[in-house]
């Protein structure tokens, strides 16, 4: 990677981490939300993904939906690339979370091949978060209709990109066999 694109990166961890720096994730052990940006974008790099505009977009994917940050600023700061990149993978949080799920799996066969690269990492990404460290109070059952929607997003992404969906068979085979091998998780 030249030193354009080293910079561009980085000025990308440097705006999402000032973006996300009150924020933590949902899981119990609520660790910086940065994390999880940080953890797609090197998902998408594992799997052999080197454009510096995804790989830009998978650090600032939750930033227009998780933080005050406006797609203007995202351009003014990474082009219009990048911003429209974000903006494909932020679902509109006025709609019902119902809604916005339902949204995802009808709408993620017709995103840019970046956007549905980022979808998948994402996916990736949380689906190991909610096996190994779930939001406090989320139940099995809420785990498992997690793990089903999310594999239902993947499924309408595929043929995108074959070791990334190979990291996803792995990961969702992981997080079956954590939720249900586990006897405690049985009851």
């Amino acid at each position: 990677m030249d030193r354009d694109a080293v910079l561009a990166l980085l000025a990308a961890l440097d705006f999402a981490a000032e973006k996300h720096r009150d924020q933590r994730r949902k899981g119990v052990d609520a660790s910086p939300y940065i994390n999880h940006p940080i953890r797609v974008a090197m998902l998408l790099a594992e799997c052999g993904v080197s454009d510096p505009g995804i790989l830009q977009a998978a650090i600032l994917h939750d930033t227009l939906e998780d933080t005050r940050t406006t797609a203007a600023e995202i351009e003014a700061h990474f082009g219009p690339v990048v911003r429209g990149l974000v903006e494909e993978v932020t679902d509109d949080k006025r709609l019902p979370r119902t809604e916005r799920k339902r949204l995802q799996i009808e709408h993620s066969a017709t995103k840019s091949e970046g956007a549905r690269l980022i979808k998948i990492a994402d996916k990736i990404a949380n689906v190991a978060d909610i096996a190994a460290a779930p939001p406090a109070g989320w139940t099995l059952e809420r785990r498992v209709e997690y793990l089903v929607w999310a594999e239902a997003v993947v499924t309408a992404c595929r043929g995108t990109h074959a070791p990334l969906e190979q990291r996803w068979d792995h990961a969702l085979d992981a997080a079956r066999a954590r939720l249900f091998g586990d006897a405690s998780l049985r009851q």
